[in-house]
């Protein structure tokens, strides 16, 4: 391993591979320190879909950017990641949802998205097996442009192009402590030696919060258990990913055709709890036959759990603390991280390299829970 480095990033997720490609590609010598392997945290737990339909124009503005970059993103990597395109609906079940909805499409469209409010009628034009009147909708939303990719193949691929040029990656490799001087990064001590270096950054999902800690620094973040499972393998039935953020459930159809979704339990509260539940299964297979009683006698085949980093707002935290120079944040992205990963990776290239920073880098940074104003993202399923 390396003993020094231009940048040390910390989490094999998606978010630091992508990361460690985009500051190899500048030149940076870069070094990942990954635990366990990579896609070992969230990005290999998480549910594959990628949305561009949110309330806060930060969120939007990143997933509508990098769904451009997905879309690229096989050719760039030369490796097929099975990115598709077949939607998202979203489901609205009352009037405050859709007094929301709408004005959520308002802001969306004037980014330049592509989003439709549907008539109870038109759901099934888009997924043909949902009950409309089972799963209570008077309406959704619909963008096409939404959609899907597999995650393990996005976060090796970008490691793979990493390493091809120049950056290192070390797998199973623990991070013991961050060592400063005059209140900026110096040294990261693994198990495996140390690594000098002046820029860090923070990747590291739901132990991004006692990475921090070893420089003194609090992070607002909750892990919060989230369990998943999928079916046997189907004939094709739909494109689309389906979606409520009142009954907090989504599924979809993967590309082998197995269903795939989740649901947070009632009585789900934030904490590193890592078994699955049968309560999950019942609460699941009730909603689920609820939307689409097509699927009543399918096979569950897997089950199992992974953890949102969540933030009071649930929007990621992006960008360098003021308390150490040359630690930055990549983390907190409250079961989103995938989703926005090629753009989250531009933003803090452009900042590392050039020192280029925006807007939008700007009101995600952690200084912004100082404030009184913090707008929360209200879109999120769970």
């Amino acid at each position: 391993m390396k003993s020094k480095a231009d940048v040390v990033i910390i989490g094999g997720g998606v978010n630091g591979c992508s990361l460690a490609y985009k500051l190899a590609k500048k030149g940076l010598d870069v070094v990942l320190v990954e635990k366990k392997y990579l896609s070992s945290g969230a990005t290999g737990a998480c549910g594959a879909g990628i949305r561009q339909q949110w309330s806060t124009r930060e969120n939007a503005l990143l997933a509508i950017k990098s769904v451009k970059m997905f879309e690229q993103l096989s050719h760039e990597l030369g490796q097929d990641i099975e990115f598709r395109q077949g939607g998202y609906l979203i489901a609205v079940h009352d009037k405050k949802e859709m007094d929301q909805a709408e004005k959520n499409v308002t802001m969306q469209r004037s980014l330049g998205l592509k989003v439709d409010i549907l008539k109870p009628e038109e759901i099934t034009d888009v997924v043909p097996i949902l009950d409309v009147q089972g799963m209570k909708a008077i309406g959704a939303t619909f963008c096409p442009t939404d959609g899907h990719a597999n995650p393990f193949r996005t976060t090796f691929a970008y490691a793979d192009a990493a390493r091809s040029l120049g950056a290192e990656i070390n797998t199973h490799t623990m991070v013991l402590n961050l060592k400063t001087s005059k209140k900026a990064i110096r040294t990261v001590v693994t198990d495996k030696g140390p690594i000098q270096t002046d820029v860090v950054v923070n990747a590291a999902g739901i132990d991004s919060k006692a990475i921090a800690e070893m420089v003194h620094l609090k992070l607002p973040l909750i892990p919060f258990r989230k369990e998943i499972m999928a079916t046997e393998r189907l004939q094709s039935l739909f494109e689309a990913m389906v979606i409520s953020f009142k009954d907090g459930i989504y599924f979809s159809q993967q590309k082998e055709g197995q269903i795939v979704g989740g649901i947070p339990i009632p009585e789900e509260k934030g904490g590193y709890k890592t078994m699955p539940t049968f309560r999950f299964l019942e609460h699941m297979a009730h909603t689920l036959t609820r939307y689409a009683p097509v699927l009543k006698h399918v096979n569950l085949l897997r089950h199992w759990t992974g953890f949102y980093d969540v933030t009071p707002d649930a929007r990621p935290i992006l960008g360098e603390v003021k308390e150490i120079k040359g630690f930055l944040q990549c983390n907190g992205f409250s079961g989103h991280g995938f989703m926005i990963s090629p753009m989250v990776s531009e933003l803090l290239t452009n900042l590392i390299v050039d020192g280029k920073t925006s807007e939008m880098l700007e009101n995600l940074t952690l200084d912004r829970f100082k404030g009184n104003n913090i707008e929360k993202e209200l879109s999120v399923v769970g």
